[in-house]
This record gives structure tokens, C-alpha cells and sequence, in this order.
């Protein structure tokens, strides 16, 4: 995963705070709360809510596109 400052996907270009994204998995911490995402083009996320907003810290690459079905044999 990297670490980001953007407000923006680098692989998709899609705002932070837009839709779509999935919410995967909400953790409570003493700050407030960590919540794995998923962007609309497959990067998993990692989102800090606390007192100043929602903000992405870290994220990885979209998953890679599945390998074509072999035929034949």
C-alpha cells in the first residue's frame, strides 16, 4: 500500500469522498475510527475518521484483471 496526501484516486481519478466505494471492514480507535474501502476501480483504501474529517492515508493497486478461461486441450 502507499501512502497518499491526494484527495484523488491515482488509478481511477475518482475524488476521495465520492461514491462508489464499499465499506469493507469499521474499526474504533481512540482518535475515532479506521475504515478499510474498496474505490470503485478495485484499490483497497484505508480511511481515518476522526475529529477533522475523513481522510484516505494509505492505499494499494486495483486487483489485476483475471486471466482468460483456457480452451481447448
Amino acid at each position: 500500500m502507499t501512502s497518499t496526501t491526494g484527495t484523488l484516486c491515482p488509478h481511477c481519478g475518482r475524488p476521495d469522498r465520492s461514491e462508489p466505494f464499499r465499506l469493507l471492514s469499521r474499526h474504533t480507535t481512540a482518535a475515532g475510527r479506521t475504515e478499510w474501502t474498496r474505490c470503485g476501480c478495485g484499490s483497497l483504501q484505508v480511511r481515518v475518521v476522526d475529529g477533522t474529517g475523513t481522510r484516505v492515508v494509505s492505499r494499494g493497486r486495483p486487483a489485476a484483471a483475471p486471466a482468460p478461461a483456457r480452451t481447448g486441450g
